[in-house]
């Protein structure tokens, strides 16, 4: 496995030179089988990184997915099922929870905003604030809740924020530059007020226009004015965005959400593991 790989870190932080209390108290021929089980209602994400988690600390053990990412389970459903050396279970117990609890959060926190805006046009989309090396999982994790996932990194979408206004405010030959080397890149420009918006819809080659920090009429007048020019351009709504206010955002007709909440500050979902008879 990689030294990246965040199984393998993850490991080596909670192993490092070997499991002392497997080591002394448990028989090394000693064989179990064991489930990892939900109690709570949650939605499911990160089994097969679970189920590789127990596969890194011993091939030999046997692991089922019983509810695959996107899955979602009630208080009692078994997630996952394990088989072989008791003492290969234990030592790989908890990195596979903290992958699977963390995981689960986001998948669960993802799919009530979803269901928040159901019924509308818009979609809940993720944000680059993620755990440090854990992006592609928690994205994937965004996904297995419903969620859409933004740009992966700075390297596959051009976003030019107030900062990159500040230190170069000439838009469209910097688009036009970036359209030529790249015309594979979408490209969206972050607005603060509607003259913003008013003069973004005039520039050539942009894709998605943020409303950053709108008031919920504001963003509904941009779209409106979107609508009136009769331009392709989407928009998208950032800024303080939480269950209670989704809603309203997004019957304002705008086409993305994006929630930075949905990474940083997802709550790790109760699941447990348990030996059986």
């Amino acid at each position: 496995m990689p030294e990246h790989d965040p199984i393998a870190i993850a490991l080596a932080e909670d192993i490092g030179p070997g499991d002392a209390t497997v080591e002394f108290f448990i028989d090394p021929a000693q064989t179990a089988s064991a489930r990892i089980f939900a109690k709570e209602k949650s939605v499911v994400a990160g089994s097969a990184v679970a189920a590789e988690t127990f596969a890194c600390v011993d091939p030999a053990l046997a692991v089922r997915v019983e509810c695959p990412d996107g899955t979602a389970v009630k208080p009692g459903d078994t997630i996952l099922t394990i088989q072989g050396l008791a003492g290969s279970i234990l030592t790989g117990e908890r990195v596979a929870l903290n992958f699977l609890q963390r995981l689960s959060g986001v998948a669960t926190l993802t799919r009530r905003f979803v269901d928040a805006v159901a019924g509308t046009r818009a979609r809940i989309l993720d944000t680059r604030k993620t755990t440090p090396g854990l992006r592609a999982l928690e994205k994937a994790a965004v996904l297995a809740g419903g969620g859409t996932n933004h740009r992966m990194g700075l390297y596959d979408m051009v976003m030019v924020k107030d900062n990159h206004l500040l230190a170069d405010p000439d838009l469209q030959p910097a688009i036009e530059r970036a359209r030529a080397a790249r015309p594979d890149l979408r490209v969206e420009l972050e607005a603060d007020n509607l003259g913003q918006v008013y003069i973004f819809l005039t520039v050539r080659g942009v894709d998605v226009i943020l409303l950053d920090n709108m008031k919920p009429e504001d963003m509904r007048a941009a779209v409106n004015l979107g609508r009136a020019q009769g331009s392709r351009v989407q928009f998208e709504a950032s800024g303080g965005v939480n269950l209670e206010t989704v809603r309203a955002i997004a019957e304002t007709g705008v086409h993305w959400i994006s929630v930075g909440a949905l990474t940083h500050s997802a709550r790790a979902i109760d699941y447990s593991l348990e030996f059986l008879p």
